[in-house]
C-alpha cells in the first residue's frame, strides 16, 4: 500500500504562526516535530512507501524534514505542481504513476491523530474494502455540532451493519443543521445502531486504477487533462515534475465533487481517532500548551505562543501569536477572521502573509536583519555541498561578509574563495552564484543596495534545483 501525502495549503488559518512559504504542516509545534512528520511517521506503520505531493516552494521543506526523519531505507516519491488544481488532480496524477492494482492512502499532510492504534485499525478494515474495489472514504465521529466541517451520510449496507455506504456528503451545515446531526447520531447510539453523520476527513483508500476509472467516468474532462500532464512530466530521481503549461490546463476541482459524490462505490468506515485538522487557534489550543517563556497575573485561558518574554494580566479568553515579524491579537471564538487580515496585507502588497523573517530554501536559508528603502540586510546560510542559482538582479547591487566558512563566489568569468572576516561585492545586473564546498555551514552577512530590492528581483540562468522549470 502506497500513502500518498496531499501538501498543500496557502497556510493562513494559522497567520502569523504559518505563512504561504511555511503552511502548518511544517512549523515543529509537538516538541520539535512537524504535523507533516507526524504523518510520515504514522503511515510508515502502514504503507510500504510514500508519495508527497508537493508545490515547488514547499518541496524542499518536506525533503529537509524526511532527511531529519533517517527514512534511508523507505521508498518516498515526489509529486510536483507547478500550480495547484485541488486534490481530485494531485491525487489522480499520483495514481497514473502507481500499477492500478496498488492500494492507496490518501492523507492530507496536516492532520492531528492521536489515537494510532484506532487509526492503523480503521486503515486495515478501509484496505479490506479497497480490495474490493471500493472507494473508501474515513468518517470521524462527530464530538459537537461543527459548522466548519463536511458531513458524511451513511447506512448501513444489510442487516449486520459491518458495512456503511455513503448515502451522500453535505456542506459545511449552519449551526441549527449542525446540531439536528448530532440529536440523530444520539437517538442511534441509544440503540446501539451505527451512526448516521459523520465529519469528513478528507482521507481516503482505494486501488489507484479503480479510482482513475471511476474519475474518467464522471470527471473526463479532469481525467484526460491529467493523462497528458502526466505524460508529458519530467522525471528526476524519485521527483515527478508536472509542466505548468499542462497543469495549468486541468480543471479545479475536489475529490469529493470530481468522483465521491457522483460513485456508487463509496464505503465509509467509522474512525474514532482523536482526530483534528487543527483549522484554528481555537483547536490548536487544545492541543499545545502556551509558551515557556509565559508569564500570568490574575489571567486564565488563553493561548500565547511567543520566543519572547511575555506577562499577561487580569486578561482571559484571548489568542496572542507573537513572531519575529507579526503580532495577533484575538478573542477566542473569533480567530477565523484571520483570515481578513491576510486578504487586508496581501491587497496592500504585504509579504507578511507569505514568508516568515527566516525562509527555508532548499540550499539553506536566509534571515531579514533589517530592511527599509533602498536597504535590505541578510543572514544567509548555506548547507554544505549546496549553492545558490547563477543569477543577476536589475535593481540591486550585493555586499557579502562571511562570518564563518569559505564562500566560492562567481562572478561574470571570475571564481575565487572567501574565507571568514573577508568580504566581496556583486554589482547591480552582474552574474553570480554563491556556493559553500565545504563540510561546516557557511554563514554570511549579505548588505543588499538599490531602488528595489523585493525577493522577485532575481533573474536565474543556472539552478541546481530545476526552479526555472515551468
Amino acid at each position: 500500500m502506497t500513502n500518498i501525502i496531499l501538501c498543500g495549503g496557502s497556510g493562513t488559518r494559522l497567520w502569523p504562526l504559518s505563512r504561504t512559504l511555511m503552511p502548518k504542516q511544517f512549523v515543529k509545534l509537538f516538541e520539535g516535530e512537524s504535523l507533516f512528520q507526524k504523518t510520515v511517521s504514522r503511515n510508515q506503520k502502514a504503507c510500504d512507501a510514500q508519495f508527497i505531493v508537493s508545490n515547488a516552494e514547499q518541496y524542499f521543506l518536506a525533503v529537509d524534514q524526511i532527511e531529519e526523519m533517517n527514512m534511508s531505507n523507505y521508498k518516498v516519491n515526489y509529486l510536483l505542481e507547478p500550480v495547484g488544481r485541488n486534490t481530485a488532480p494531485a491525487i489522480a496524477l499520483s495514481c497514473l504513476a502507481l500499477d492500478a492494482e496498488e492500494i492507496v492512502l490518501i492523507t492530507p499532510s496536516d492532520h492531528l491523530i492521536k489515537d494510532e492504534s484506532a487509526y492503523l485499525e480503521a486503515i486495515k478494515k478501509a484496505k479490506i474494502l479497497a480490495e474490493k474495489d471500493n472507494l473508501v472514504t474515513f468518517g470521524i465521529t462527530p464530538q459537537y455540532p461543527e459548522t466548519g466541517f463536511g458531513y458524511i451520510h451513511a447506512e448501513p449496507e444489510n442487516d449486520a451493519c459491518s458495512i456503511l455506504n455513503v448515502e451522500c456528503f453535505k456542506e459545511k451545515p449552519n449551526q441549527k443543521i449542525a446540531e439536528q446531526y448530532l440529536e440523530e447520531n444520539s437517538k442511534l447510539s441509544i440503540q446501539n445502531s451505527p451512526l448516521k453523520w459523520y465529519w469528513n476527513s478528507g482521507m481516503f483508500c482505494f486501488k489507484a486504477g479503480v479510482f482513475l476509472k471511476e474519475l474518467q467516468k464522471y470527471a473526463p474532462e479532469i481525467y484526460d487533462s491529467c493523462v497528458v500532464a502526466f505524460e508529458n512530466k519530467k522525471i528526476d530521481n524519485s521527483t515527478f515534475r508536472i509542466q505548468h503549461s499542462h497543469m495549468e490546463l486541468i480543471p479545479d476541482e475536489s475529490i469529493d465533487y470530481a468522483v465521491m459524490e457522483k460513485s456508487d462505490k463509496v464505503k465509509v468506515v467509522p474512525s474514532n481517532i482523536a482526530w483534528s485538522d487543527l483549522g484554528s487557534f481555537e483547536s490548536l489550543d487544545d492541543e499545545v500548551e502556551s509558551s515557556d517563556t509565559l508569564i500570568t497575573i490574575g489571567s486564565t485561558n488563553n493561548l500565547v505562543l511567543s520566543s519572547k518574554q511575555v506577562a499577561t494580566i487580569d486578561v482571559e479568553g484571548l489568542i496572542i501569536i507573537d513572531t519575529a515579524d507579526a503580532l495577533l491579537v484575538s478573542k477566542k471564538g473569533s480567530s477565523q477572521k484571520v483570515k481578513e487580515v491576510v486578504k487586508q496585507l496581501k491587497e496592500k502588497n504585504s509579504e507578511l502573509p507569505n514568508i516568515h523573517v527566516t525562509a527555508h530554501r532548499p540550499w539553506g536559508t536566509y534571515t531579514i536583519l533589517d530592511e527599509s528603502n533602498g536597504y535590505k540586510v541578510k543572514r544567509i546560510v548555506v548547507k554544505p555541498g549546496k549553492r545558490l542559482s547563477l543569477q543577476k538582479h536589475h535593481h540591486r547591487s550585493e555586499h557579502w561578509i562571511v562570518v564563518s566558512g569559505t564562500a566560492i563566489v562567481t562572478r561574470g568569468s571570475e571564481e575565487y574563495a572567501v574565507k571568514a572576516n573577508e568580504s566581496t561585492y556583486i554589482p547591480m545586473g552582474e552574474v553570480h552564484r554563491l556556493e559553500n564546498i565545504g563540510k561546516i555551514p557557511l554563514v554570511m552577512i549579505e548588505a543588499q543596495v538599490g531602488e528595489y530590492v523585493g525577493e522577485d528581483d532575481i533573474v536565474r540562468i543556472e539552478d541546481d534545483f530545476k526552479r526555472m522549470e515551468n
